[in-house]
C-alpha cells in the first residue's frame, strides 16, 4: 500500500492542513497518508490549543488515515532532533514518501540538498568550528556554512517552513532507502501572520483570535470539526501553566535546576531571578530574554521545568523509541496491519502495564498539560480513533 507521510502539530487544524492533506494524496499517488504529529507540547515549548485527541479527531475527518504521536523527547526539540524523531516514525513505518510546506522558491531541490549533506558532511562539520564562537545562534552559524559551502542555499529565504523542511531532508537522506519528497509550496497567510486575511488563515491568527475571545471569527477558516472542538474545549496557553511554573522557579535551588535537560551555562540563575518579579508569562518571557538563545530555546527550557524533565528521562525515551498509535480510518488501519510486523519499533495502541517504562514520560507531560488545562486527566480517552469510513 503506498503511503505519504506528513509531520504536523495541527495548532490547530485549519484549513491550510486540510489543503496540505489532500495535496499530499495527490501529489505522491499514496492510498495512505499518515501523519507523524506533536502531542499535547509543541515544538517551540508551546502548550498545544487543544489536546492530542481533538486534534487527531480533526486530521482523520480531513484526510489522513493514521496518526501516530510525536513523542515529546523529539516534539519538544530544535528543528534537527525534531526532524530526527518526524523521520525516524516514518521510516518505521515503511512510509515511500514526505510532503511538507515550504516557503521557500520553487527551485530548491530538497533531496539534493539533503545528498549533499551527507556527501560533505566532514566539510560542514569543519567550517561550522569556524563560526561556532561568533555570538550568534545555530540557526544563524548553520545558514553561514551553509551559505559558504551549498550556492543554491544562497537563493532562499529562510522562512520557519523552509528551515524545518532542510532538516527533513538531512535526516531522510541518512537512510538506505530515503522517502521521496513532495514539497507543496505554503499558500494565504504567512507562518507569522496575526490577521484573519484568507480562509486559508495562519495558526498563528488563529490562536490569537481565540485569545481575544473571538472563537466565531474563525468559523470559515478551520474545518467543522475543528470549530466544534474549540467551540467548547477549556483552551490552552502559556498563562495558564504560569503559576506552576513560578512555583518551579521559587521553591527549587540552582542546583536542582540544573538537574533539567539542557539547563546548562548558569541560564537557571536568570530564570530565577526573573521569575521573581515577573506577573505572568509573556512578562517573564521578555525578561529572559538573550542575544545567545532564541525565543523558542529559552521556551522549551521552561517546558522542561514545568515538566521536570531530565537529560535522563530524554535519554532514556531516545534509546528506546516506539510507534504511539493516536487514531486511524479503515485504510489506517489495514495499513498499520500490513507493516506491523515489518516494523523495527514497538507499536502501541492502547497502553498496557508492559508499556509504562516506554511511555513514563508521555504519562508524565500529560497529566501536567491536562493539569493546566483543568480537565481531569482519567476522563480523557488514551485509545486508537477508529473511522469506519475512509476519506
Amino acid at each position: 500500500m503506498l503511503s505519504c507521510g506528513v509531520v504536523v502539530e495541527y495548532n490547530p487544524f485549519h484549513n491550510g492542513h486540510a489543503f496540505h492533506l489532500k495535496e499530499s494524496r495527490r501529489l505522491s499517488g499514496a492510498e495512505a497518508v499518515i501523519a507523524v504529529m506533536s502531542g499535547n507540547w509543541l515544538q517551540r515549548g508551546e502548550p498545544a490549543v487543544i489536546d492530542k485527541w481533538a486534534r487527531t479527531r480533526a486530521a482523520l475527518a480531513n484526510g489522513a488515515d493514521l496518526v501516530v504521536e510525536l513523542p515529546f523527547a523529539s516534539a519538544v526539540q530544535a528543528a534537527d532532533y525534531f526532524a530526527k524523531g518526524a523521520i525516524e516514525i516514518l521510516h518505521a513505518l515503511h512510509c515511500d514518501a514526505l510532503c511538507f510546506g515550504t516557503d521557500s522558491s520553487d527551485s530548491f531541490d530538497y533531496a539534493e540538498f539533503g545528498r549533499f549533506t551527507q556527501e560533505h558532511a566532514a566539510a560542514i562539520q569543519k567550517t561550522f568550528q569556524a563560526y561556532r564562537n561568533n555570538g550568534m545562534k545555530y540557526p544563524e552559524q548553520m545558514r553561514l556554512v551553509y551559505e559558504k559551502l551549498y550556492p543554491p542555499f544562497r537563493q532562499n529565504k529562510l522562512g520557519p517552513n523552509h528551515l524545518l523542511a532542510l532538516s527533513y531532508a538531512k535526516e531522510n537522506a541518512k537512510y538506505q532507502q530515503p522517502m521521496t519528497l513532495f514539497p507543496l509550496k505554503r499558500v494565504g497567510s504567512g507562518y507569522h501572520e496575526k490577521k484573519l486575511a484568507s480562509s486559508f488563515a495562519s495558526a498563528t491568527a488563529i490562536r490569537k483570535a481565540l485569545f481575544e475571545g473571538k472563537r466565531a471569527a474563525i468559523r470559515e477558516k478551520v474545518p467543522t470539526e475543528t470549530f466544534q472542538s474549540l467551540m467548547k474545549a477549556n483552551l490552552a496557553s502559556w498563562e495558564d501553566f504560569w503559576p506552576y511554573l513560578r512555583y518551579v522557579l521559587l521553591s527549587q535551588s540552582p542546583g536542582q535546576m540544573r538537574q533539567i535537560y539542557q539547563m546548562v551555562e548558569g541560564v537557571e540563575h536568570r530564570l530565577i531571578a526573573q521569575g521573581k518579579t515577573a506577573q505572568h508569562f509573556a512578562d517573564f518571557c521578555e525578561k529572559i530574554k538573550t542575544k545567545r538563545y532564541s525565543q523558542a530555546r529559552l521556551m522549551r527550557l521552561c517546558c522542561y521545568l514545568l515538566n521536570q524533565v531530565s537529560q535522563t528521562e530524554i535519554n532514556h525515551a531516545w534509546r528506546e523509541p516506539y510507534l504511539r498509535i493516536l487514531g486511524f480510518n479503515a485504510t489506517g488501519r489495514a495499513y498499520l496491519n500490513e507493516y506491523k510486523k515489518k516494523s523495527a519499533l514497538e507499536i502501541i495502541t492502547q497502553p498496557k502495564k508492559e508499556n509504562r517504562g516506554l511511555l513514563a514520560l508521555a504519562q508524565k507531560t500529560d497529566a501536567v498539560y491536562y493539569l493546566g488545562t483543568a480537565q481531569n486527566a482519567a476522563d480523557i480517552p488514551r485509545y486508537p480513533i477508529f473511522e469506519r469510513n475512509s476519506k
